[in-house]
């Protein structure tokens, strides 16, 4: 085992990617007074949970369910099995669908964009059936392609009864389900997530007065971009809001705050933005390596090549206390001896990082460039060396 310590300097920015569900320790700032049932506050650039309450207690999503249908269609969308510009039929359940309403009938005929618009801008439960009518073939399959798809997530405590949120017997998630779901939304669909930070919409014929987004926070900060509200007697008000905002050391750090059950619509907007902020100015984020920079370069037995870069495809980052970046240490831990052939993406060794010696994360390291076997006088030769060795 060869373990390798590197103190970083105090100008050195920070990456992380522990897994999520992983909370610093180390001097952990106090978070604020939340009202909410529960509530969670993500660092997704480090994917680091920063402050929490009851993340693992079964809630009504509401229509953060709808969050799991947008990640459905927008599969389907990748995967060109459905089009844009394609149009649905509203059937009659759909349209009978209670709740908020985007206000279309069986008369027409709506496109794929205009729907999705119909369902995150304006959470119409109408839209939403129609959809799921549209990419399942039925609500039924629909439901079960979201179940499927929560499973494969890690969404160990969600059970999906329908694709809108209204209230149903085992329709439940938790904050750290959400948590899983948001960031994979954010992370696998950049480009169509922009739907959720759309402020005004409606479909022509459609009342005018049903045109602006539930989630106040778009009209009250310019770095709030997403994500989705929620609301029903049993489920409280529910928002996950998203903010990106730009640091002298780190362009573009995201976090992500849950507020489940809160009192209001404007309570839980205010209660997300005091978790949002104080994410920001308790924690820094710290980059510590860039996209495929190799974090160690061990030697290789029995290879084309002497050494392996290892490291991560994307950026490494870490969120600590602010102001305590210079109390960061690294350290690898991987296997002894490396023994060709290694291939691209193939998990070797982990990266280890503390702060003022505490645990902090966990970041797996991964082969960069693969190295192929040696010839067999190269394999015979080397495995003398590791014989004598």
């Amino acid at each position: 085992m060869i373990r390798f310590l590197q103190p970083l300097r105090a100008l050195v920015i920070a990456v992380l990617l522990a897994p999520l569900g992983f909370q610093a320790s180390a001097q952990t700032p106090e978070a604020p007074e939340i009202a909410a049932r529960a509530y969670m506050l993500l660092d997704v650039s480090a994917n680091q949970i920063l402050a929490a309450k009851d993340i693992d207690m079964p809630v009504e999503p509401a229509s953060l369910t709808k969050l799991m249908t947008a990640y459905i269609v927008f599969d389907a969308l990748r995967a060109k099995k459905i089009m844009l510009n394609q149009t649905f039929p509203v059937s009659e359940r759909a349209w009978k669908t209670p709740g908020s309403r985007m206000f279309i009938d069986p008369k027409m005929m709506v496109p794929v964009e205009d729907l999705i618009k119909g369902m995150l801008v304006q959470s119409g439960n109408d839209a939403t059936v129609a959809l799921a009518e549209g990419v399942g073939g039925s609500v039924e399959r629909f439901v079960q392609l979201m179940n499927d798809q929560a499973k494969a997530i890690g969404m160990v405590n969600t059970r999906y009864k329908n694709p809108e949120g209204l209230t149903e017997p085992g329709h439940t998630t938790t904050a750290r389900d959400l948590a899983l779901l948001a960031a994979k939304l954010m992370r696998e669909f950049p480009e169509q997530v922009a739907f959720n930070g759309i402020k005004k919409y409606r479909y022509p014929g459609t009342p005018a007065a049903n045109d602006t987004n539930r989630n106040l926070l778009l009209f009250r900060d310019p770095t709030v971009d997403g994500l989705k509200t929620g609301h029903t007697a049993a489920a409280g008000y529910c928002l996950i809001a998203t903010s990106k905002r730009d640091f002298p050391n780190l362009k573009g750090r995201r976090l992500l705050s849950i507020v489940l059950g809160a009192s209001s619509e404007n309570a839980r907007a205010n209660e997300s933005q005091k978790l949002l902020n104080w994410g920001f100015t308790a924690f820094e984020g710290v980059k510590l390596f860039e996209p495929n920079q190799p974090v160690a370069t061990p030697p290789v037995w029995k290879g084309k090549e002497s050494t392996v870069r290892l490291g991560r495809p994307d950026t490494v980052v870490v969120a600590i206390p602010a102001g305590s970046a210079q109390k960061i240490k690294t350290h690898v831990v991987r296997p002894d001896p490396l023994v060709a052939p290694l291939a691209k993406g193939q998990p070797v060794g982990t990266l280890k990082v503390t702060l003022n010696d505490q645990p902090l994360a966990d970041v797996p390291l991964v082969v960069l460039e693969g190295v192929a076997q040696a010839s067999f006088i190269g394999r015979a030769w080397d495995a003398v060396r590791l014989w004598v060795k």
